[in-house]
C-alpha cells in the first residue's frame, strides 16, 4: 500500500530551495494504485460531514480570491462576517478598482494584517487596467499580481476554474505530515517540498474543488493540531504517523520581543486629535505618536501581539492646544466611525472619550475586535 522512496523529483511550478541534506530524506508515500481508494474514503466522509461555507457555493475568481486573501492567518469563524459584508460593499473587481484605500482599510479594520487589503486592493486595479477586469488563467500572470503565491494563485484555479493543481495550506500540510509521518519541519524548505510533491501526486484529474475542501476540512474538523480524533478518521487506515499529536514538526519560532510604544490622547470638546500612520497601519488613523515617555503616568496601557512582537501601547494625556503636524486632524468624535482605525487604538479611544453617550458609541464598533493578529 505504502512506499518508502527517496525524494529525486523536481520541484513543482516554482522554485523550491531544497537543502542538502534533503536528497537523504526519506518518506512515505501512498502508492498510485492506492490514490483511488484514498480519495474516495474522504470524499465519502466530506459529503457527510464538510463544512458549508459561503465561498465554497461560487465559481466567481473574485469571490474566492476575497475568501482565500481573508482566510490567510484568521480562523473561518472570525472570517464569516467580513466576507459578506466584503462583497456586499466590493462585490466584483471593478468596484474594489475604484474604492478609495481608505475605504478598503475601514471595510478590513478587526481582521488584522492590513498588507492583505493593500494587496487585494492593488490587485484589483492590476486587473481593471491590464487583464480587463478578468482574473488571468495564466498561472505566471497571475502569480505577478500583489499577495499571490503559490497557494492562492493553485487556489483560484483550483475552485474557480475546476483546475487539477496541487494545494498545500496549513490545514492540508498537518494531515500530509501525519500521513506520511514526516520527520523533517514541514515549514523547511525541503519539508515543503515534500508536502507538495504528495498533495501533486494525490491531486485527481476531475471534482478537484471537491477534494481540495475535503482535505481542507478533515484537517480543520478532524486531523487537528493538538487533539486529532484518529479513530474518528475516514483515512485512518492510509496513516502512518506514530505519534500524530507531535506532528507536524515546525522550526523554532523566533523568540518575541516586547516593544513599547507611546501615543498621545487630546480632546477638544467633542473633537479628538488623531494622526494617520505611514508605518505599521499606513494609511489608519490612530492617536499621535509621542517621541519620548512622558514624565507622567499613562491614561491608557494595553498589549497587542504583532508578528513576533509584543507591544505595550500606553496613552498619554496631552493639552487641547498642543501643536499639531501635516499628518495629525482634530476629527468630532462621532466621524471616527467612519475612520479606519486599528483595533487597539479604538479599544484606547473608546476607554479614554470623556463623553459617556460617545464613549458608548464608539463601544459599538469595538465588540469582537480583540481576537486579530496585527501586522503590517
Amino acid at each position: 500500500m505504502f512506499a518508502n522512496r527517496r525524494s529525486t523529483a523536481a520541484p513543482l511550478n516554482s522554485p523550491v530551495d531544497v537543502e542538502p541534506w534533503a536528497s537523504d530524506v526519506r518518506f512515505v508515500l501512498i502508492a498510485p494504485k492506492e490514490a483511488t481508494s484514498f480519495r474516495a474514503a474522504l470524499l465519502r466522509w466530506y459529503r457527510e460531514h464538510g463544512r458549508d461555507l459561503p465561498w465554497r457555493r461560487t465559481r466567481d475568481p473574485y469571490a474566492i480570491l476575497v475568501s482565500e486573501f481573508m482566510l490567510q492567518q484568521t480562523q473561518v469563524a472570525t472570517v464569516l462576517p467580513y466576507y459578506s459584508e466584503w462583497l456586499r460593499r466590493f462585490p466584483d473587481f471593478a468596484t474594489l478598482a475604484i474604492a478609495s484605500e481608505s475605504e478598503v482599510l475601514h471595510a478590513w479594520q478587526g481582521l488584522g494584517y492590513y498588507a492583505r487589503a493593500r494587496n487585494l486592493h492593488a490587485t484589483a486595479k492590476i486587473i481593471m487596467s491590464e487583464h480587463g477586469g478578468e482574473f488571468p488563467h495564466s498561472a505566471i500572470a497571475a502569480r505577478q499580481l500583489p499577495g499571490l503565491g503559490r497557494y492562492t494563485t493553485n487556489a483560484v484555479a483550483c475552485f474557480a476554474f475546476g483546475d487539477s493543481v496541487p494545494l498545500v495550506e496549513a490545514n492540508i500540510a498537518r494531515v500530509f505530515a501525519r500521513l506520511t509521518d514526516l520527520q523533517i519541519p514541514v515549514d523547511s524548505g525541503p519539508g515543503s517540498h515534500l508536502v507538495w510533491q504528495l498533495a501533486a501526486d494525490l491531486a485527481p484529474a476531475r471534482n478537484a474543488a471537491e477534494y481540495q475542501s475535503a482535505l481542507m476540512d478533515l484537517g480543520a474538523l478532524t486531523c487537528l493540531p493538538r487533539q486529532p480524533q484518529c479513530t474518528r478518521c475516514p483515512v485512518k487506515t492510509f496513516c502512518r504517523a506514530k505519534t500524530p499529536a507531535a506532528l507536524p514538526i515546525k522550526r523554532p519560532r523566533p523568540p518575541t520581543k516586547l516593544l513599547k510604544e507611546y501615543h498621545g490622547f487630546a480632546a477638544r470638546g467633542s473633537r479628538v486629535l488623531l494622526e494617520q500612520s505611514v508605518d505599521r497601519w499606513r494609511g489608519m488613523w490612530i492617536l499621535p505618536r509621542l517621541a519620548d515617555m512622558p514624565h507622567s503616568q499613562p491614561l491608557h496601557s494595553s498589549e497587542f501581539p504583532f508578528t513576533h512582537h509584543r507591544v505595550t501601547l500606553a496613552v498619554f494625556k496631552r493639552p487641547a492646544t498642543c501643536r499639531t503636524t501635516a499628518r495629525q486632524r482634530w476629527f468630532p468624535i462621532r466621524a471616527i466611525e467612519s475612520l479606519p482605525m486599528p483595533s487597539p487604538h479604538r479599544r484606547a479611544l473608546a476607554s479614554l472619550l470623556p463623553i459617556q453617550p460617545a464613549r458608548e458609541h464608539i463601544r459599538s464598533w469595538t465588540s469582537g475586535a480583540g481576537h486579530s493578529t496585527f501586522a503590517l
